[in-house]
This record gives structure tokens, C-alpha cells and sequence, in this order.
């Protein structure tokens, strides 16, 4: 448990420091050092990003750090997508959801890596329906997975809305709490479909060193160069993504090992 509690406080450095990363980290921790199968790290995972989020939410908005506009546009349809994300991670083996775990944290890495230069369209603002659709989308597969969608929506709220690196920051804070509260919702009967039930002492210990971790991140995010922050950051993802994707296929293909072949299965109900 020492371990998986430095892996909080490291969720909420990054999430004071870069308003992404939250979830993308939480999985993996409380499924391979806790050791919760997929599906109740997904949804635990929703549950402690919120709440270290909302911390850091209410700090961003007491700053003006937050565009109310991105906000409705980009993180209403996203709690849409969530919403739809959680039912459809409800249909699939968890392993599936484990090996697209490890390709989002890929692409994020891909993110991170990029130039983040905020670009201002002619009018001032892309087209609308742009955003609600990148909201959505983003929602739907942070909802699937179980992330926050930071290291998505930073980036996006930088290209799509023309945001300062600071108040794209402080904005996802704010839909991240907006987007977990929708995904949790709908994995609520997700598990009690399938009989498994959240620890909550384990999510109310990862949430409170998670608030420690955010204050410490914001106020070394202050001091780091944006650059140096995201490469870090890049780096991390991209050695658990990997990982994460090793462990993933080999799961995978351990279970279809185990699985009878058809001509057994139909022996076997024969039997039965």
C-alpha cells in the first residue's frame, strides 16, 4: 500500500502541475499494486480523479483560470460522452479495456510531446460544432477507459479554444470533475451488474494524499517550464502505456489459452 500511495500523490502532482494524468495513472496503480480487477479500478479511478480534481478546480476558478465557455461547449457534451463510454466499457472484458488503457496513454504521450501553441482561428473561435464534437469524443473514450481525459482536453482547449497553457489547465480541472461524475454514474450499475463492489477506504486514502500531491504539483508547475513539465510527463506515460500493453496482451492471450475450444464446451453441456 506504500507504493500505491506514492502513485497518489504522484496523480495529484500531475494533476496541480499539468491538469491532465489523473486517471491515466490511478488504473494502473490501483490495478497492479492494490491489485482491483479492471473494471473496479476503472470506476474507483473516476471517483478519486473527481474528487482531487475538485480541489484543484476551485483553486483554478477563485484565479479566474477557468473559461466558462470551454467549459459548456467542450465539457457538457463530454459528460454525454462519458456517459456513453461507461456503457460501452460495460460490455467488454476488462483486459480489452486494459489494452486501450495502454494505446490512449500512448497517444496522450504523442500529445504531450507536441508544441503547444494556442492558435487563434480568424474569428477568434473555431466552429462550435467542432468543439461538441471533440468534447464528445474525448468523452467517450475517457468514459471507456476510466480517465479524466486531461492529456486530451489540455491540448484540445489550447488548439480548439485558443487557451493560455494556464487556463487550459485550470478549464480541464474543472471538466474533468464534470466528466468523472457522468462516468461514475453510469459504472455504478456496471458493477453491480457483475458483483463487485468499490473499497472506499482504499479511494478516500488516494483522494487526500491525492489533494496533498496537487497542491505540491501547482506550485511546482509554477516554477517549471511548461516544456520541461510535458516532457516528463511524456516520458512517464509512455514507459506504464507500454508496460500496461505488455501486461494487457499477455493477459489476453493467457485467457484465450484457457478458453475451451467449441467441440469441448458443446461436450461439456452434452454432459451436463
Amino acid at each position: 500500500m506504500f507504493f500505491a500511495l506514492i502513485g497518489a500523490l504522484v496523480v495529484g502532482l500531475s494533476l496541480g502541475a499539468l491538469g491532465s494524468g489523473g486517471s491515466i495513472l490511478t488504473v494502473p496503480v490501483l490495478t497492479f499494486l492494490v491489485g482491483q480487477p479492471e473494471k473496479v479500478a476503472i470506476a474507483g479511478s473516476l471517483v478519486i480523479v473527481g474528487g482531487i480534481a475538485l480541489v484543484g478546480a476551485s483553486r483554478a476558478w477563485r484565479a479566474g483560470r477557468v473559461d466558462l465557455h470551454s467549459v459548456l461547449w467542450f465539457g457538457v457534451p463530454g459528460m454525454g460522452g462519458s456517459f456513453v463510454g461507461a456503457w460501452l466499457g460495460g460490455m467488454v472484458p476488462g483486459r480489452v479495456q486494459l489494452l486501450v488503457f495502454g494505446l490512449v496513454m500512448l497517444v496522450g504521450a504523442w500529445l504531450m510531446l507536441r508544441p503547444m501553441q494556442a492558435s487563434k482561428v480568424a474569428h477568434g473561435r473555431p466552429p462550435l460544432a467542432l468543439i461538441v464534437v471533440e468534447g464528445f469524443l474525448v468523452g467517450v473514450i475517457t468514459g471507456f477507459v476510466g480517465v479524466g481525459g486531461g492529456f486530451l482536453i489540455v491540448p484540445a482547449l489550447g488548439i480548439l479554444g485558443g487557451l493560455s497553457m494556464s487556463r487550459a489547465i485550470g478549464t480541464s480541472l474543472v471538466i474533468i470533475v464534470l466528466k468523472s461524475l457522468a462516468g461514475f454514474v453510469k459504472y455504478q450499475g456496471v458493477l453491480e451488474a457483475q458483483g463487485f463492489e468499490l473499497d472506499w477506504v482504499v479511494i478516500g486514502l488516494f483522494i487526500a494524499v491525492g489533494i496533498v500531491g496537487t497542491t505540491l504539483g501547482q506550485t511546482f508547475g509554477q516554477r517549471m517550464s511548461d516544456v520541461r513539465l510535458r516532457q516528463s510527463f511524456a516520458a512517464l506515460l509512455l514507459v506504464v502505456g507500454t508496460g500496461i500493453l505488455v501486461q494487457g496482451a499477455w493477459r489476453f492471450s493467457h485467457t484465450e489459452d484457457q478458453t475451451p475450444t467449441s467441440d469441448s464446451a458443446a461436450s461439456s453441456q452434452v454432459r451436463t
